[in-house]
């Protein structure tokens, strides 16, 4: 059975450990990671399994697919660590692998793989299909209430008040690449799109933020354009309970992931 680690507890964390021990897939829950210990003890305790609570590189050795569901700046130590191992991951900060072209180069060398879900999107199989020919352009708009964008790096770097805002205000346009590194916390849905629009082509994928007043869903509308025709998806994504800034499909995203590793038959692209 295939034997899975976690690292990080938060609101995604959670709920695929919770999967993984309801057994909604195929899979063995053999380990959880956690800057903060004590709550991934807390966890443990709640699932039925208990699965327990070690360093991350004990994490890493148990395993046989590593999930990083902590942060972008937990992949620097993460990444390496898996790919010396041999281990294949799932990795939710996607933005933090933007621009790390020796880590695709050494996965395929070590003979392992890097899965990104489709996270709070959709519509990468087409896109990814539509890759195999030429794409003229690609723009993001991504609508997130304001509770979604209080204390990000961009905002606070540059005094944004978003309490005061009195209707919906674009606060962010530039290259997915710019609004990964501004949004390190809630910009994967922008860093999934640009990886699947091939990076090794010369085409900016734009994205436009626009903080919203009073809003409660963070809402992705995705337009893509080239020699398939036009494709243009919109989610409005139910945030998770427990952290404004992550959408519950991300988790569900990651779980069918999950799934898709354990089936004999896989749908989509």
């Amino acid at each position: 059975m295939l034997k899975i680690g976690i690292l990080g507890v938060g609101a995604i964390g959670r709920t695929i450990a919770t999967a993984l021990d309801q057994k909604q897939v195929e899979a063995e829950l053999v380990a959880l990671a956690d800057q903060d210990a004590e709550r991934a003890k807390a966890l443990s305790s709640e699932l039925s399994s208990h699965p327990p609570v070690v360093s991350l590189e004990q994490m890493i050795e148990r395993c046989d697919v590593a999930v990083e569901a902590a942060s972008q700046a937990a992949l620097p130590a993460f990444v390496p660590l898996a790919l010396a191992r041999g281990r294949d991951m799932l990795i939710m900060s996607v933005g933090g692998l933007l621009g790390r072209e020796e880590w695709f180069r050494q996965a395929g060398e070590k003979g392992c793989h890097i899965y990104v879900p489709s996270g709070a999107i959709a519509g990468l199989d087409g896109i990814k299909s539509a890759s195999i020919g030429r794409i003229d352009s690609a723009l993001l708009t991504s609508r997130k209430p304001v509770a979604a964008l209080q204390g990000s790096k961009y905002i606070v770097e540059r005094g944004i008040d978003l309490d005061h805002l009195k209707e919906d205000t674009v606060i962010f346009e530039g290259r997915a690449e710019e609004a990964a590194h501004a949004f390190p916390a809630t910009s994967n849905v922008a860093a999934s799109l640009r990886l699947a629009v091939n990076p090794a082509v010369p085409v900016p994928v734009r994205v436009r933020v626009v903080a919203v007043p009073g809003g409660n869903e963070n809402v992705h509308e995705i337009r893509v354009q080239g020699e398939f025709g036009r494709l243009t998806v919109t989610v409005e994504n139910v945030p998770s309970k427990s952290n404004p800034r992550t959408s519950q499909l991300a988790a569900f995203s990651a779980i069918a992931t999950l799934k898709n590793l354990t089936r004999s038959l896989r749908v989509g692209t």
